[in-house]
């Protein structure tokens, strides 16, 4: 089971898959800087032209998941945290063939491969081989896009949002013996 680098770890694996799948044909058209960006990076006027950038803007438990053991673990285990990553995938550049035919470039790559497993996920988060991350697009309306760029600083941008799910991230620590059911206690006066 992934630690607490699960989160960060599908982040820099999903930036790191897309600039390795950055082809030839659009790199003529443009170079392009990828970038996993922290909120504070985007605070006051960011210097970001001709990037890819994605931002986890949101985290929710998972409402299937939610306090669920896998199968094979053993009855005293704690359930693992499941979670899923909100992303906004955005595209900063100066013009409209660059912002275009990237991100749609970007979207087509994330269609094609909607499973991340041990083989592109970041071995920092302790993957197992059986975890897959699925990658997911996730259909915000005007309203709710418009107001997660009301919240950020820099003015609208092209983007689009993904759901990366089902993060499990594992206890550190896992119980080595049977739980405590109840305790007796006794005292003699001496």
């Amino acid at each position: 089971m992934p630690n607490l680098l699960a989160t960060h770890s599908v982040g820099n694996s999903l930036i790191n898959y897309l600039r390795n799948a950055y082809p030839q044909s659009l790199r003529a058209v443009q170079a392009i800087d990828f970038r996993l960006l922290s909120t504070d990076e985007l605070a006051g006027k960011p210097e970001l032209r001709n990037v890819l950038s994605l931002l986890l803007y949101r985290i929710t438990q998972n409402e299937h998941l939610r306090n669920t053991r896998l199968p094979n673990a053993p009855s005293d285990a704690p359930a693992p945290l499941s979670i899923n990553l909100h992303f906004l995938l955005t595209v900063w550049a100066g013009s409209a063939l660059v912002e275009h035919s990237v991100l749609t470039w970007a979207m087509r790559e994330l269609h094609r491969r909607p499973v991340f497993d041990l083989s592109i996920l970041s071995a920092d988060a302790a993957w197992a081989p059986g975890d897959v991350v699925n990658i997911i697009p996730e259909e915000l309306n005007s309203e709710e896009i418009m107001r997660i760029w009301d919240t950020l600083d820099p003015k609208y941008r092209l983007s689009v949002s993904y759901v990366a799910r089902v993060v499990r991230i594992d206890d550190d620590v896992l119980p080595t013996g049977l739980p405590v059911v109840a305790t007796r206690l006794s005292y003699q006066e001496a």
